[in-house]
C-alpha cells in the first residue's frame, strides 16, 4: 500500500501570528508581545484542533527568526508525562542562557494537562527558579487539570472553536489551490464531522482527496467514520416511539456498516437530541437515558449491550406516553 503524502498540509500551516485562523483577540495580544518583545508566562487552553501548537509556534518564530532552535524547545507532555521530562531536558534547557540578546527562551509543553501532578509541581518550581531566562507556554485541552501554583504563574488564554465562517473559508482555500471539487453538501458534512477542529478538517480532506479531487458528502462521512445526522434522529425516532426491532437496526446500520464505536454513537446521539423536535419530557429523558448509557460504556461495560438496553428503555418509555 502506497504511503500517504502529507507534506502538501505544510504550506497551509501559518508561520506568522497573523495567519493563525479564528483567535484575532489572542493573535493581537501574543502581536504586542512580540513587538515589546517581552511576555509572561501562559497557559493555551481550549480544545483540540483550534491553533494552541500553532500560535506557539509562530510567536517563536516571529521572536527568533533563524534563531528558533536555539530559544525554543517543544515538547508534547503526553509522551513523557512523569518527572523525568521535567528534572531534564526542561530544566537542562531552561539554565542555559538566551543565545538571542535581550531574548528570553521559551519551553512549550503541549497537552500540559497530561503531565503528573508530580511533574506539574518540578514544573513550577523549575518556572520559578529559571524566571529570569526562560518563559513558558503550556498548551492544554482542560486548564483545570493544571495546579493552581501554575496557573498563578500565567496567563490563561482561551482559544475557542472556529466558526462556520472561518472553516468555509479554509476549506474554499484549500480547494482552490489544490484543484478539488466539493460540493455543498460535502462542505456542511465537514463542519459537522469537525466541529472548529481545523486539524481533523485538514486531515479529512487529505484523505478524500487521495483517491479522487471530487470529495463528496458521503466520502466525508465513511472517512470520518460518522453517521449522518439523519441516520442518527431515525435510530432516536423508532426507539421513542416503542419500534425496538426498527431502532435495533438502524443501530446495526451505524457500527456495522459505519463502524462508530459506542461513544461516538452516543456523542451523535446527544447533538441531535437537544435540536430534536419533541416535548420537553421527551426529551429530558432521552438526554438521562444517553449520560446513563455514556457513564457506564466509559467505566468499562459492553458496547452494544449498553446500547440495546438504552434503545429499549426508550421504547418502553415510549409505550407508557
Amino acid at each position: 500500500m502506497a504511503e500517504i503524502d502529507l507534506s502538501w498540509t505544510e504550506k497551509y500551516r501559518p508561520s506568522k501570528l497573523t495567519e493563525v485562523i479564528g483567535q484575532d483577540a489572542i493573535v493581537e495580544k501574543l502581536k504586542a508581545f512580540v513587538k515589546i518583545k517581552s511576555f509572561p508566562s501562559m497557559i493555551f487552553a481550549g480544545p483540540a484542533g483550534v491553533g494552541k501548537t500553532t500560535s506557539a509556534i509562530a510567536m517563536a518564530k516571529e521572536l527568533y527568526g533563524t534563531s528558533i532552535n536555539e530559544a525554543f524547545l517543544e515538547l508534547n507532555a503526553s509522551d513523557s508525562r512523569g518527572i523525568e521530562v521535567v528534572r531534564g531536558k526542561v530544566k537542562e534547557f531552561a539554565r542555559t542562557i538566551p543565545l538571542s540578546s535581550g531574548l528570553v527562551k521559551i519551553v512549550f509543553l503541549d497537552e500540559a494537562d497530561a503531565l503528573t501532578p508530580e511533574a506539574q509541581h518540578a514544573l513550577r518550581r523549575t518556572m520559578e527558579k529559571y524566571s529570569a531566562t526562560t518563559r513558558f507556554i503550556l498548551g492544554a485541552n482542560y486548564s483545570s487539570k493544571i495546579i493552581d501554583p501554575i496557573q498563578s504563574r500565567c496567563v490563561v488564554l482561551r482559544f475557542k472553536p472556529l466558526k462556520e465562517e472561518e472553516m468555509k473559508a479554509y476549506i474554499k482555500r484549500v480547494a482552490a489551490s489544490e484543484s478539488l471539487d466539493i460540493d455543498e453538501k460535502a462542505v456542511e458534512a465537514l463542519l459537522y464531522v469537525c466541529e472548529g477542529d481545523l486539524r481533523r478538517l485538514t486531515n479529512i480532506l487529505q484523505s478524500a482527496a487521495v483517491t479522487e479531487k471530487k470529495i463528496t458528502e458521503a466520502s466525508i462521512y465513511e472517512i470520518a467514520a460518522r453517521a449522518r445526522p439523519k441516520e442518527v434522529i431515525a435510530m432516536l425516532r423508532c426507539a421513542i416511539s416503542g419500534d425496538f426491532e426498527k431502532a435495533r437496526t438502524e443501530l446495526n446500520t451505524l457500527t456495522l456498516v459505519h463502524g462508530m464505536s459506542g461513544e461516538d454513537v452516543l456523542v451523535q446521539c446527544y447533538r441531535e437530541a437537544v435540536s430534536m423536535d419533541l416535548d420537553d419530557k421527551k426529551k429530558l429523558r432521552l438526554i438521562s437515558q444517553i449520560g446513563d448509557c455514556n457513564y457506564r460504556i466509559v467505566e468499562g461495560a459492553n458496547d452494544r449491550i449498553q446500547l440495546e438496553a438504552m434503545l429499549a428503555k426508550l421504547a418502553l418509555l415510549g409505550e407508557k406516553a
